[in-house]
């Protein structure tokens, strides 16, 4: 749980001690995960109670009615996240023994400089002499963290140090969390030019919109590594595939069916421009505004392209006016902003993909009650829809076939490759999407990128 504690408590050796202890963390609403006897005495004996808890006050409140037990004393309360943080998530260790001189002599100095001269000479050789094959970096400025906001480069370095433990995880891949104290495009976009030559791929992470497209745009025009915008490219690749098995699921057709989004930013633009580019035809677009069309007053210059490429109906008006009758709702906003009722008026066999997170759209358990498929961004729910089922495969892929850019080509083959996953004979309303544990999920993203970069191999006769 991402909310849990451990409790070391020394209790009076009575033979009722255990069950008071796991009676009064149930009743005050915690869930006792672990309970373990850490030493024990002829009067007393040492506990550690591990539960998971709501937060922060919850887990005061099961401190102190432990406090309240008859010969119970509470020695200590740690939260098991923080713990889990202490130190950092990240470590660098050696891949080669330095055990003597000659080990040294060749790790580095003077052996290291024929390895320095080779590349001087071929620079293309750093790929496979030096850590940059294998190496991406996660760039942040900490202006949109997830859920959190405008935080700041050092609270949203846990965040990158965790999504660069994900690279590790799911994709062998060495990723290391850059967080830059700039908020300025041009600052970031020559930081990261100038810190290049290390890297053999750029994840761009939690950069709010609309600077993150400029950073982008301006990175993959000078650098000759790909660069990656996880928030948009990351999520666009998670939505279509679990957007390809709802319609499977449900019997339509991404051509013919009306899709409406709640959100116009970083991740939804893409997601957009994704949907279009796997077919889509009828999607409207609604922002804190409401709708977004081309007559609309005094529209953001970011959302004209949003404008000119969608909405064909010419619909105006709320969010809520936009949805009656529609098959496909795609939240990627703020929550709490519809109702049950709000997707009992779309059209029959509905799918809901409410992906704010923490708080979705829509309660989801309020959307089932309506809709054929609901989806969400969190793990309590089914068809959690996680960027990280994409983006260890994306970029495994991108560094195995030594690509050089990301192409529209290369995120929709990434979208059908993770849909794919998920057989015809496994497909039902509350599995779409695969868990980020399926051990298909990077290696099928992986190697239909490589293909998409590569192209097809060829057939031998």
């Amino acid at each position: 749980m991402s909310s849990s504690i451990t409790v070391r408590l020394q209790v009076q050796a009575r033979p009722t001690a255990v069950s008071e202890l796991t009676t009064s963390i149930e009743h005050s609403g915690g869930i006792v995960t672990a309970l373990d006897v850490t030493a024990s005495g002829h009067e007393r004996i040492s506990v550690d109670v591990t539960c998971a808890t709501r937060g922060e006050d919850h887990a005061a409140d099961i401190v102190e009615a432990l406090r309240a037990l008859h010969g119970v004393v509470v020695e200590r309360v740690s939260d098991r996240t923080f713990l889990m943080h202490l130190g950092g998530k990240l470590s660098i260790e050696s891949k080669v023994p330095i055990r003597n001189r000659d080990d040294l002599s060749m790790v580095y100095t003077p052996g290291v400089a024929r390895v320095c001269e080779a590349i001087a000479a071929r620079p293309e050789d750093a790929r496979n002499l030096t850590i940059k094959r294998n190496t991406i970096a996660v760039v942040t400025d900490g202006t949109a963290v997830l859920g959190l906001g405008d935080i700041g480069p050092l609270a949203a370095l846990p965040v990158m140090e965790g999504k660069a433990a994900l690279f590790k995880r799911f994709g062998d891949i060495d990723a290391f969390p850059i967080a830059l104290d700039t908020t300025d495009v041009d600052q970031i976009v020559e930081t990261v030019c100038a810190i290049a030559p290390v890297f053999a791929g750029i994840n761009l992470e939690d950069i709010s919109a609309p600077r993150c497209f400029e950073v982008e745009r301006r990175l993959r025009e000078r650098l000759d590594i790909p660069v990656f915008h996880d928030d948009q490219h990351g999520t666009a690749i998670v939505a279509l595939a679990a957007l390809t098995n709802a319609l499977q699921v449900v019997g339509k057709d991404i051509g013919t069916v009306r899709i409406v989004m709640s959100g116009a930013g970083a991740a939804g633009t893409a997601v957009l421009k994704l949907l279009l580019a796997a077919g889509a035809r009828d999607v409207v677009v609604c922002d804190i505004e409401g709708v977004v069309h081309t007559a609309r007053p005094a529209l953001h210059p970011s959302l004209l392209w949003t404008a000119q490429h969608t909405n064909p109906r010419g619909a105006t008006g709320t969010l809520r006016e936009a949805l009656a009758g529609a098959d496909v709702f795609i939240g990627l906003s703020a929550p709490d902003i519809l109702t049950g009722d709000d997707i009992a008026t779309m059209a029959p066999g509905s799918i809901v993909f409410a992906m704010a997170n923490p708080r979705p759209e829509v309660d989801p358990d309020d959307a089932a009650q309506h809709a054929a498929i609901v989806g969400t961004g969190r793990s309590d729910f089914a068809n959690q829809i996680n960027n990280v089922l994409a983006f260890p495969g994306v970029f495994r892929g991108l560094l195995d076939a030594q690509s050089h850019k990301v192409t529209d080509a290369l995120l929709l083959a990434a979208a059908r490759a993770l849909a794919s996953v998920v057989s015809a004979d496994e497909l039902n309303p509350t599995y779409i999407i695969p868990s980020v544990f399926n051990p298909e999920v990077t290696t099928r993203v992986a190697a239909a990128v490589q293909e998409a970069v590569r192209g097809p191999r060829p057939v031998t006769p």
